[in-house]
């Protein structure tokens, strides 16, 4: 009887770690390039890299970034689609995947491309309109209306992809004090004080940070311990270093995510740091293709490790699994999702040749499972 109990015990321990290395990979598409029902849903295992179809939305347009709630119960996603783009509400059931459609609201600037949320408000950068909403939270988890719009103004010297200000990101500092957000069109990053109960001043302009003239701001991640804040520009491949204390940001070095031989199309796009706080990765798009990586120091400066091809076109964005096993690129232009083994100890990658096979994937996260 004694080993039949400690038999059970040890498949019951065994089948709870199976269960824990395993989470919902959450994928935002494009739907109007190819066939595509918007949100999906897929079970991934940290273990091996192996995958399974969970659910999927339906006729959901372009809901091209998405964001998660702290409790894992609601997706907020934009649907970028020009003058007429909105910002959408789903229940979320962890368990099954399944994403059931709530409401949306005008998203009040054309073409959103980012989106975060709290307990309390949706936050969204608008690129094409060159400002920021924000929505208050239902009880139910639905959008209310628009509790505020903060508009920017000004150009770039790039006429062609600065002719006007084009909000690329809003994120949340480490202390939840404050939101940055980059501006492609302007060259800027704004810290903006963050007033979490407020009707209708959310969002307070404290200060702005200039970059290189028409380097393109577009994302940016938080070190782990909340001190230092890398912004990738988009328009010529800078990665920025600053140091971060209250609302402040101090340039602390710059380096550059192109080879210095390369001589084609530059396309930053999406940035991370590994679970365990190590190392930075960057995608450029262009014609390059790559991923580089780089390995963080304790000056909060970066040392380059190398640059590798994503085996894809178009690596818009890319995450990390929570256990920093496997590192995955979405491709908006080969319809497809590479997996990556990571190397914990030198950051670097191996392919695993699995791939998930979707139209104009564009936008990862990994929650619980």
């Amino acid at each position: 009887m004694k080993k039949i109990y400690i038999l059970l015990s040890i498949f019951a321990l065994a089948t709870l770690q199976a269960q824990e290395n395993k989470f919902n990979l959450l994928i935002g598409t494009y739907t109007n390039k190819c066939e595509s029902k918007g949100i999906y849903v897929f079970e991934f295992d940290s273990n091996t890299g192996d995958f399974n179809f969970k659910n999927a939305t339906e006729n959901i347009v372009n809901p091209s970034y998405f964001t998660v709630s702290n409790d894992n119960r609601f997706v907020y996603s934009v649907n970028e689609n020009g003058p007429k783009s909105t910002i959408s509400a789903f229940k979320f059931d962890s368990k099954t995947g399944k994403l059931d459609f709530i409401n949306s609201q005008d998203s009040k600037g054309a073409d959103p491309c980012y989106i975060i949320n709290d307990d309390k408000n949706v936050i969204v950068a608008n690129y094409s309109g060159g400002n920021i909403s924000i929505f208050g939270k239902n009880s139910d988890g639905s959008l209310t209306e628009t509790k505020q719009v903060v508009q920017h103004s000004g150009k770039g010297i790039n006429a062609k992809r600065q002719e006007s200000p084009h909000v690329h990101t809003v994120y949340f500092t480490s202390d939840k004090k404050y939101i940055l957000a980059n501006d492609l069109g302007t060259d800027k990053v704004y810290v903006y004080q963050y007033n979490l109960n407020s009707s209708n001043e959310i969002l307070k302009l404290k200060s702005s940070f200039s970059v290189k003239p028409g380097s393109g701001p577009r994302h940016l991640t938080f070190s782990k311990d909340g001190k230092f804040v890398y912004v990738l520009q988009e328009l010529d491949g800078t990665l920025t270093t600053f140091s971060y204390f209250n609302g402040i940001l101090k340039k602390v070095s710059e380096t550059s995510i192109v080879a210095k031989d390369f001589k084609g199309d530059i396309g930053s796009a999406d940035i991370h740091i590994s679970p365990d706080g190590k190392f930075i990765y960057a995608t450029n798009r262009g014609t390059a293709n790559d991923i580089s990586i780089y390995k963080i120091l304790k000056s909060g400066k970066l040392e380059f490790v190398e640059r590798t091809s994503t085996l894809g076109k178009g690596p818009r964005n890319f995450a990390i699994d929570p256990t920093g096993n496997f590192l995955l690129v979405a491709h908006q232009y080969t319809n497809d999702i590479v997996i990556f083994k990571r190397d914990k100890v030198t950051g670097s990658l191996a392919d695993t040749h699995k791939r998930i096979a979707l139209c104009s994937p564009v936008c990862l996260a990994f929650r619980k499972n």
